[in-house]
């Protein structure tokens, strides 16, 4: 998934969508009410990108999540975030059964859902097309001839 623009401020509900830089601050869109705003130094922001789950592994990137919940929920959106908390650990268990039990709380499984939903919502769930090599072969330019 392609999550590079995709903000998560600590302290606001929602996504927002980077939209300029400015000088002591970052003007960004709520995706789901369109409402423009500032969110200063201050504030806790990080990307959907630079966010991770962690794992009896490595940590994994949300992206690779949202692409592993995508493929299990078949494109659909999944449970409902306000869901019981023993409801919300079963279903991310299906979906990543080595996830840290120690490490992942309930309300990271919520954000993760609602992120999910709320994506899901607005078809910003676009899978990253792997860059592939150009396998057609270029035809080596005519070289001039000078007599």
């Amino acid at each position: 998934m392609i999550l590079t623009d995709i903000i998560a401020v600590s302290g606001e509900a929602g996504l927002f969508k980077f939209i300029a830089k400015g000088k002591n601050s970052i003007i960004v869109e709520h995706l789901e009410t369109k409402k423009r705003s500032s969110v200063f130094g201050s504030a806790n922001i990080n990307t959907l990108d630079d966010i991770a789950i962690f794992t009896e592994k490595e940590d994994m990137p949300m992206s690779q999540v949202f692409n592993l919940i995508f493929d299990n929920a078949a494109g659909e959106s999944v449970i409902d975030s306000k869901a019981d908390g023993a409801q919300l650990k079963k279903w991310f268990e299906g979906v990543l059964p080595d996830y840290d039990r120690d490490r992942v709380y309930v309300s990271d499984i919520r954000k993760v859902a609602q992120w999910y939903n709320t994506l899901h919502k607005l078809n910003m769930l676009v899978r990253e097309e792997p860059e592939e090599e150009k396998e057609v072969a270029e035809e080596p330019m005519p070289k001039n001839k000078t007599e």
